[in-house]
């Protein structure tokens, strides 16, 4: 049952730390792009960077289940 645990809690901090890091990227990327902010941009590059971040999310939780089952494997295993 601990090991269940584990491997959803690694879930849900793939699906929170991931979402977090394409966040930071992007943010680097819309200040260093010349045309976000524009008035012809009308919100085009907020909304690719809500986009990328809602789309990292499952992709982080699926990243974090696959960590979560390797790590649990791999100690039982071991026996620690």
């Amino acid at each position: 049952m601990a090991a269940l645990a584990r491997i959803i809690g690694t879930a849900l901090a793939g699906g929170v730390v991931l979402p977090l890091a394409v966040l930071a990227v992007m943010l680097v990327f819309y200040v260093m792009d010349s045309r976000c902010g524009t008035p012809g941009d009308s919100g085009g590059c907020e909304m690719g960077i809500a986009m990328m971040v809602l789309s990292a999310s499952p992709v982080g939780a699926a990243l974090g289940l696959i960590v979560g089952i390797v790590r649990s494997i791999r100690k039982r295993r071991t026996g620690s």
